[in-house]
């Protein structure tokens, strides 16, 4: 009977490859549509909101496909806090070099809330113009159908929001690419589960798109000003109305620019507390996506247990054929975006337990430099 005790590690590493399995085929319905010729022809009037905070590494390629979008009319308004934000002359040179499009910058030093990108978004939006708005971080790149795919959407009536996947691309350093991977390795997949076999019940930062009326009727931006996981709760707000919140088929590209491993920690432990302040339940839940680390522990006790080198092995190479068999399906799905290494999977598979385990001790993270305290309530706090 004790034994048995030694296969538990096992059978929690078999729960992660039927997670495996399923990540697969919802990468391949995901792809279908992907690939899928469409003509796109609902193109209603949309604004962007482009929150920027200092002189990001990319931040003009980044700002520059937001500009150039082949759309019929839509505006750009990009916003900052601080009069001497580095980031101005960027975009005053994008401004410059588009005059024939609507675009704007707001500087405006008033904060709702102790979520300073919330209130960027509530400063900015005060001179919207049009019906759909649509929010995407500075980090964000794109291509030139860009807004032709997010706001075909809303030809639906039943549609409130809408939000898109994002892949990582690595900026050179060996962080930044540690960094891609998680991204491309981990969220993408597991954030296709929900979207491909269920119903989507919130957005991601990549691209949050929403009708005005929609945004209004649960009081803006103001409604968010203390929340730290503004995307989630955005999708939230709008699925509580009873209205949809379609997944568009294209995937934004991050370029990822962690300068250090502390920066990588700090960061990934952000999204880590962040998740876990959310969805408590679900962010314990998905200790079955680490399967590498389960495949290890589960491996051991098979061969505690029986004894045999063969049934071990044999368990432990499932594992790794799996693993793999994710990494290069989400390749090929946003092929000339990873910029990942097979050879760092196995540092990339040790550093995000770690990550895990450290997010369950405190309540702390790091943002834009500052330190904050996310409460009970979801919450965020300035740290004392």
């Amino acid at each position: 009977m004790f034994e048995l005790l030694f296969y538990f590690p096992a059978v929690l590493a078999g729960l992660s490859f039927a997670y495996a399995g399923i990540c697969l085929l919802a990468l391949f319905r995901f792809r279908v549509r992907l690939r899928a010729k469409q003509s796109w022809k609902f193109r209603p009037p949309v604004t962007v909101l482009k929150p920027v905070c200092g002189l990001e590494n990319n931040l003009e390629e980044n700002l520059r496909s937001f500009c150039w979008q082949d759309y019929d009319e839509f505006q750009v308004i990009f916003g900052v806090h601080d009069n001497a934000d580095s980031a101005i002359p960027v975009i005053r040179g994008l401004i410059e070099e588009f005059p024939q499009h609507d675009l704007s910058l707001v500087i405006d030093d008033t904060i709702i809330g102790s979520n300073y990108k919330v209130s960027n978004l509530a400063n900015m939006y005060r001179q919207a113009r049009h019906d759909i708005i649509v929010v995407a971080d500075s980090d964000m790149r794109v291509c030139r159908d860009y807004l032709k795919i997010v706001a075909a959407p809303f030809e639906d009536a039943k549609v409130g929001a809408a939000t898109c996947l994002y892949s990582g691309r690595a900026s050179g350093r060996l962080p930044s690419k540690l960094g891609a991977m998680f991204i491309n390795d981990w969220f993408l997949p597991s954030a296709l589960i929900p979207a491909v076999f269920g119903r989507l019940t919130y957005c991601f930062g990549a691209t949050m798109a929403i009708r005005r009326s929609n945004l209004e009727r649960f009081g803006a931006f103001d409604a968010l000003a203390d929340v730290l996981a503004d995307d989630f709760m955005f999708g939230r707000l709008v699925h509580n109305q009873g209205h949809r919140i379609a997944l568009i088929p294209y995937i934004v590209e991050n370029v990822i620019d962690d300068p250090s491993f502390k920066s990588l920690f700090l960061h990934e432990l952000r999204w880590a507390r962040t998740i876990r302040s959310v969805e408590p339940y679900g962010y314990a839940a998905s200790t079955i996506t680490e399967i590498i680390p389960l495949a290890i522990l589960g491996t051991v006790g098979i061969f505690v247990a029986s004894g045999s080198f063969v049934y071990a092995g044999m368990f432990l190479a499932v594992a790794a054929a799996l693993r793999l068999a994710l990494h290069y399906t989400i390749s090929s799905t946003v092929p000339g975006r990873s910029t990942a290494n097979p050879l760092l999977l196995p540092l990339r598979d040790i550093m995000s337990p770690i990550i895990r385990l450290s997010s369950y001790f405190g309540r702390e993270v790091t943002w834009r430099e500052r330190d904050f305290v996310i409460q009970s309530n979801v919450r965020l706090e300035p740290a004392e």
